[in-house]
């Protein structure tokens, strides 16, 4: 009995690691990333405009108990292509933290491409608070901007660098203690959470700009605490709940605090409020409706007229006041004071988005829309037709905003290699390769090239066709000193891989194989020239002449038809061959090693017995026998010696 409920345990375990792991990617290249994987639909891919997403998948907003760790793997910055196929995994460059407001940035003062920027998460030991981060192709940090020393942690909900890229704007959250005089209540005081934003220079922290709602919104606008209430202690209300700011060319702020219903514009000159758009004392005469909105971000302003987008939650926690979530492109004239909705997309599913979410207009005009739960997101033409739909695969994850864009990821890291060997006799021997480059948005295809030793020529083995985010390429024989070229679309060498070793068992045996030891090492350039066709050792297929070699020796994930046929009489005679060159080598190299011993110790002997001598010749040298002219007796003369 007790071990059919063993068995069962395990039997339930396995099942639902099995589940859990079905939404997720893995790779040999990349053992320390679980990527999520992606169902997508695409509805008129003719229409759909061309780019990369990019999102920041997370669990939960807080870190785990009792680790005080974030899960691992599979939150942080990701970028995938549009057929949600993993472009870079960004997870372990921020030790598996949440990340939020992972974005493309454009309309920067350089022409260095397009960077990215994105919030990492506090950390629950107190020091680290958190960051705005802008990186650049080449996923280097350019900028960091740290938190106000006040603030508990740089907020979740915003890090916008505006044009020039010389400051962004940020959501702040502070405690203060109000008066609840506008509840009707003189006497009493509460806690609030004054929602906020700043402006920072890039480059120093340096705060530009600082606003609260504490001496600019009063309570009754809430929607979320009323006179009733009863007054808060620290931290208070979250009365107002900013979660997204913008600037414009005149120099004005927009808001949009969610507890209120409301968008707001600021005066860059004073701070005061210009106008309301939305809420209970909403400024403008409108046709329409919103709540508990998202992102609201300038499309266009020339400082009176502005075209405004934002998404619709139309819902909370609590309930909702519309059926379908929405994004919305508002006209907004506030001589005339007018707002009209001039485009409105609806939530594909015609569901709600009840937290979160993101819209933008892609460069072709169309409009994506990120409806955050399960990575939720839409492409539609400027219509509204929808052209794309996708999600996570898991239900297990969210990213807070979603961003579509072009990019070219250049890493100065290279590719990432790694090779195993597996067979259980001589004839069976085959290498699989496995290579991966994180980060590199356009690499076509992979060369592959192997080594009969540390510091043999390298011999070209095969190419592939890149079809994924990692590529496996199947070679006959055993191929031990392994590297890889990353080729762009004109066939140029993007990079090159460092040279690794192929695995190997520990035991032979314990895996099956049938000799009496281990295989050796085939030479790669013998393995090629029988396969195309030549006598041995005819052809070393080198950097310099590998473009007019044969494109392989094996298979690859997308090849099938260009294996060795390992019975075939010259292929086995050139295993022999190859077995012997590679034994002759570690002979040689042994025996090498031998020679060289030898010939260091004579050298180091005859080296000291020059010495010796010459040490001896000058202990004798050092006097001289000189006879009188007289005849008298000898006379030891001391002398320095002379030149013989």
């Amino acid at each position: 009995m007790l071990f059919s409920a063993l068995f069962l345990l395990s039997s339930l375990h396995n099942v639902v690691a099995q589940r859990l792991d079905a939404d997720l990617m893995s790779f040999v290249t990349l053992p320390e990333v679980r990527a999520l994987k992606w169902d997508v639909q695409y509805h008129d891919r003719a229409r759909a405009d061309p780019g990369y997403w990019f999102v920041a998948p997370y669990g939960q907003i807080s870190p785990e108990q009792p680790t005080k760790k974030y899960q691992q793997y599979q939150v942080g910055p990701y970028i995938y292509d549009d057929n949600g196929m993993l472009i870079w995994a960004g997870s372990p460059t921020w030790q598996n933290q949440n990340v939020f407001d992972f974005r493309p940035v454009h309309d920067l003062a350089t022409d260095k491409g397009t960077h990215m920027s994105m919030i990492v998460n506090w950390e629950t030991d107190g020091v680290l608070k958190g960051k705005g981060v802008m990186m650049n192709t080449h996923y280097h940090v350019e900028n960091e901007v740290n938190v106000l020393d006040d603030m508990h942690d740089f907020n979740m909900h915003e890090f916008n660098i505006l044009p020039g890229g010389k400051t962004a704007v940020a959501c702040t959250y502070h405690s203060r203690e109000i008066n609840m005089e506008d509840f009707g209540r003189p006497t009493e005081s509460s806690w609030i959470i004054s929602g906020g934003f700043v402006e920072v220079d890039m480059e120093t922290s340096e705060v530009l700009v600082q606003w609260e709602s504490y001496d600019h919104i009063p309570l009754h606008e809430s929607n979320m605490f009323h006179a009733w209430d009863s007054p808060q202690g620290f931290p208070g209300w979250d009365y107002v709940h900013i979660n997204a700011v913008d600037k414009n060319e005149a120099g004005d702020y927009l808001i949009s605090l969610r507890f209120t219903d409301t968008i707001y514009g600021i005066s860059g000159e004073d701070g005061r409020i210009m106008w309301r758009l939305g809420g209970i004392e909403s400024n403008f005469d409108m046709d329409f409706t919103f709540s508990k909105q998202h992102d609201v971000k300038f499309v266009s302003s020339n400082g009176t007229h502005h075209v405004i987008s934002l998404l619709n939650n139309a819902s909370d926690e609590r309930g909702n006041d519309e059926n379908i979530s929405s994004a919305l492109f508002i006209e907004v004239d506030t001589v005339a004071m007018t707002a009209r909705v001039i485009n409105r997309i609806n939530r594909p599913d015609s569901a709600l988005t009840r937290l979160r979410g993101s819209v933008s207009t892609l460069a072709n005009g169309n409009i994506f829309a990120g409806w955050s739960e399960f990575g939720y997101q839409s492409e539609h033409a400027p219509n509204g037709d929808v052209l794309m739909t996708a999600r996570f695969a898991s239900d297990r994850y969210s990213t807070y905003r979603a961003y579509k864009s072009d990019f070219i990821g250049r890493p100065t890291t290279s590719p990432d290699v790694v090779a195993s060997v597996y067979g259980t006799s001589d004839e069976d021997i085959t290498t699989i390769i496995y290579v991966s480059w994180n980060g590199a948005t356009d690499v076509v295809g992979y060369n592959f090239y192997a080594q009969a030793y540390d510091s043999g020529a390298r011999v070209k083995i095969g190419h592939a066709n890149k079809s994924d985010f990692e590529t496996m390429y199947i070679v006959d024989g055993y191929m031990d000193w392994i590297s890889a070229e990353a080729l762009g679309v004109n066939g140029k060498v993007m990079s090159t891989s460092r040279v690794t070793r192929s695995g190997i068992p520990e035991n032979w045996k314990a895996v099956g194989f049938l000799g009496e030891s281990g295989p050796t090492p085939d030479d790669p350039s013998i393995i090629v020239s029988v396969n195309k066709g030549s006598d041995f050792g005819d052809k070393t297929v080198t950097d310099t002449d590998s473009a007019d070699s044969m494109d392989g020796v094996g298979m690859s994930d997308d090849t099938s038809s260009n294996t060795v046929d390992p019975s075939h009489t010259s292929y086995a005679d050139a295993k022999e061959v190859a077995k012997a060159v590679y034994t002759a080598y570690e002979v040689i190299r042994g025996v090498g090693g031998i020679l060289i011993l030898i010939l260091a110790t004579c050298s180091i002997g005859g080296a000291l017995y020059g010495v010796w001598r010459m040490l001896q010749n000058r202990k004798r040298r050092s006097y001289h026998h000189v006879p009188s002219e007289e005849g008298a007796p000898v006379e030891e003369i001391h002398l320095r010696q002379q030149p013989e």
